[in-house]
């Protein structure tokens, strides 16, 4: 059953290739969605697919990419959007 998740990951995670990174852990773990920064300095995602992939990818996330400080990560489930791919935003 596909799931879906809006997640907000709070920290250092802007500037630092987390949104990169986080697009290749998405397809990694055939997720669809997408990352985008937020004005705030947050980094918002939006992520479907599989429970066993999303749970791998919130664990990445709390992590992040190497140069991240993630202090936070909010998730919550939101209705199926049905994304067809995973993408970076602007």
């Amino acid at each position: 059953m596909i799931r879906s998740y809006k997640i907000v990951v709070k920290g250092k995670v802007q500037g630092v290739g987390y949104r990169f990174n986080a697009q290749a852990t998405a397809h990694k773990n055939n997720l669809t969605g997408f990352v985008k920064n937020q004005h705030d300095k947050s980094v918002l995602i939006h992520a479907e697919g599989l429970e066993e992939g999303i749970n791998k990818f919130i664990e990445w996330c709390n992590l992040g990419s190497r140069l991240a400080d993630v202090t936070e990560v909010e998730s919550e489930e939101q209705e199926v959007m049905g994304y067809q791919t995973f993408e970076i935003k602007r």
